[in-house]
């Protein structure tokens, strides 16, 4: 096989691997915290360490690709994932599985943002739309598959296996990656802000520890105060240093852009809803329904089925209505179906719930689609990189903010109510905190210019058209 089509799958190992894990897990988490003898909501600290440990090391992974060659991180960055899937399955305590997870995600911000520099920089130009179809399907499927296939390993093995499962796929990629690709790098390397890293990474890993933990789980909340504020205080340094540095780690002058500036502030308020559901959902059927890990997977699976179904009608309804409105109206209509969720009880059919997560994993697909497009629609094209970090970043803090939010609520839900275990209903006021604040983002949305994005929306050519006649 060529080795264009080659660089393609090996990327799209990488990412199917690093998709898949993550699904996976979130339909394990009752039985993690049971194994584990933990209060289910205290594993939110399992997706949101590896969230936070994606955000902190994704900003490097062009500067160490470039300095120590792509292939060589690449590999690497398998190793490290394979590591922390190693640790994972071997944890026997929360503490020990929470940092098996950061350590997994140092390999996924890695993984992934190489693995696609690789292959811009080695797919000649003309391959490169079909390299990239091939690189996109897994971040697809492994989502569809990830929450059946955990449920079954959970239900008829044991969790464990869902992370010893990676050590093969992670084993095969590094061969290939030996084999066939290209160690890339530019010649010309810009310097690593180390002062910023340092600020931003401790300070935003202290900053949702603080914020995750809320003393309840991990760690006193004396400490989780002070490891809160102390972030806080990091964080707020690096935006300072960042505003006058000239190549800053994550560049905050891209801000000034009003699409960049709406479309983040917007996305970051709307991924917070999307974020809690992974945690939420799973949690709510197998504790508050009752239903086993596997029926589970089947049910919740639908949200990225939904998601795929919209993926060829996105294009053709931001041409027709363009970005602002379709941002508007669907960031309004896809939180009311987050906010459904809550709606759920043990005796909602199977088949109504399959189809409400459907339609919503629609609108949400929608409004991702959206967001990922606007947000890049000023970008001058030197600064396209470092925008792509900025994006990257803000979407795992948002996300990360989301799993903290939901259980936060959650927790509050059950001490107000009865205190003791979970029950059903307890969920309805998370997914409708969380809904209510995906909603708010079409405040921001709306702020758009109504032609913001036309000529990436591909209305610039509609708009020109009857002018074009009338002449």
């Amino acid at each position: 096989m060529r080795r264009e089509r080659l660089i393609p799958i090996i990327v799209a190992t990488a990412l199917f691997m690093e998709n898949t894990d993550s699904t996976v897990l979130s339909t394990a988490l009752p039985a993690i915290a049971a194994d584990l003898r933990q209060d289910p909501i205290a594993l939110k600290l399992a997706l949101t360490s590896y969230l936070v440990s994606l955000a902190v090391f994704i900003p490097v992974s062009g500067w160490m690709a470039d300095r120590y060659g792509a292939r060589n991180v690449f590999r690497a960055a398998l190793g490290v994932f394979m590591a922390g899937s190693l640790a994972c399955a071997a944890a026997g305590s929360l503490a020990g599985f929470v940092a098996a997870r950061f350590l997994q995600g140092m390999g996924g911000a890695m993984m992934v943002p190489v693995g696609r520099l690789v292959l811009l920089r080695s797919v000649p130009r003309g391959e490169l739309v079909n390299a990239m179809a091939w690189v996109t399907m897994p971040a697809l499927i492994g989502p569809v598959l990830g929450p059946p296939l955990g449920g079954f390993i959970t239900t008829y093995f044991d969790w464990r296996w869902i992370f010893i499962i990676n050590l093969p796929v992670g084993l095969v990629g590094i061969l290939l990656a030996t084999r066939f690709m290209q160690d890339v790098r530019e010649e010309e390397r810009r310097p690593l802000d180390r002062f910023g890293f340092l600020t931003f990474g401790f300070g935003l890993a202290l900053l949702m520890l603080g914020f995750s933990t809320g003393g309840r789980h991990l760690i006193p909340i004396g400490a989780s105060i002070a490891a809160g504020l102390l972030g806080g205080a990091l964080v707020a340094l690096y935006v300072r240093h960042a505003l006058r540095a000239p190549a800053p780690l994550v560049d905050l002058a891209l801000l000034r852009l009003p699409t960049m500036r709406n479309g983040l502030i917007g996305g970051v308020l709307f991924r917070i809803g999307v974020g809690a559901i992974p945690f939420l959902l799973p949690l709510m059927v197998q504790l508050g329904f009752g239903l086993s890990p596997v029926h589970s997977g089947l049910l919740t699976f639908a949200s990225a089925a939904g998601a795929m179904v919209m993926k060829g009608l996105a294009a053709r309804i931001l041409r027709r209505f363009g970005f602002r409105q379709v941002l508007v109206w669907n960031a309004m209509v896809a939180s009311a179906f987050i906010a459904a969720n809550g709606l759920f009880t043990p005796a909602t059919p199977a088949v109504l719930i399959l189809a409400i997560l459907l339609v919503g994993g629609c609108f949400r697909s929608l409004q991702f689609t959206a967001l990922n497009t606007i947000v890049y629609a000023d970008v001058p094209t030197d600064r396209m990189s470092a925008a792509t970090s900025l994006v990257s970043v803000t979407q795992q803090v948002a996300l990360s903010a989301g799993i903290a939010v939901g259980a936060g609520v959650l927790q509050f839900a059950i001490q107000v109510g009865h205190g003791s275990e979970l029950a059903a209903a307890d969920f309805w006021p998370a997914f409708l905190a969380v809904g209510l604040i995906s909603a708010s983002s079409a405040l921001f949305f709306a702020r758009l210019d109504p032609d913001a994005g036309a000529e990436m929306a591909g209305r610039a050519a509609i708009a020109a058209k009857p002018m074009a006649d009338s002449a």
